[in-house]
């Protein structure tokens, strides 16, 4: 894939992420070119690597146009992160983490705690935890050294929310987020712990568990799709409102 087919396709999937298109909405070639500030080629052949991740379906039409998920295949997919990086987990227990890795991921811990426990968490606050996790979930990945699993969870995280940090922004908006925060931070700790002191099954289940507060999220902003869309634009792909 060259470097401008990359983009675009970086590009793509970031707009559909962010909620820009619409359910049902049609991928025209040549205003997306034109939006992108691309030729056509590398934009018919983004739209092709999109429909086979599974973010858009082809139009009766012909091309292609946005598609509609259900909170199952959400909750589903979340499921799924949780059982990869469970697996990811059991093997840095098992296989033992290096030295410069768990410094890492006692320097994430330092951030999240820093974060989340005090009376009441501001948006910088809010925003440091974002990253510290995005950064935690990321050293888990790429320190178990399984390359099969790291390509399978980068194919996940093209799905909508399936992401570890993708439904936080609904826990800045409801009364329980800063302790459903602070629960998760828990567990990231206790999975750290789990991976240095060797115990795979402990760590694994615990990556299991750990995802369990992303659906929860999940539930929340599908009973308030009002507020859920303001904060996360993209969940008018999803059909919270048919309960689906």
């Amino acid at each position: 894939m060259d470097s401008q087919q990359s983009r675009v396709l970086v590009q793509l999937r970031d707009m559909i992420l962010k909620g820009e298109f619409g359910p049902g909405e049609r991928l025209a070639e040549i205003p997306l070119a034109e939006r992108l500030g691309a030729s056509r080629t590398p934009v018919r052949l983004a739209l092709g690597s999109l429909e086979h991740e599974g973010l858009i379906e082809p139009s009766p039409g012909g091309g292609y146009q946005m598609r509609r998920f259900t909170l199952r295949e959400i909750s589903d997919a979340i499921r799924v992160r949780g059982l990869i990086e469970g697996c990811a987990a059991r093997l840095l227990a098992e296989e033992g983490a290096t030295r410069p890795l768990l410094r890492a991921l006692h320097d994430c811990l330092a951030a999240g705690d820093k974060a989340v426990y005090k009376a009441r968490m501001d948006l910088d606050d809010y925003a440091a935890y974002v990253e510290m996790n995005d950064t935690f979930h990321r050293l888990i990945m790429d320190g178990c050294g399984n390359a099969a699993l790291k390509r399978t969870m980068e194919s996940l995280m093209g799905q909508p929310f399936a992401a570890p940090s993708a439904m936080l922004p609904m826990q800045s908006s409801m009364e329980e987020g800063h302790q459903w925060m602070q629960q998760a931070h828990r567990q990231h700790h206790a999975l750290v712990q789990a991976i240095e002191r060797g115990q795979g099954s402990r760590a694994q289940a615990l990556g299991e568990e750990h995802v369990e507060i992303a659906r929860m999220n999940l539930d929340y902003a599908s009973e308030r799709p009002e507020l859920a869309a303001n904060l996360m634009p993209g969940l008018k792909l999803v059909g919270v409102h048919s309960g689906k």
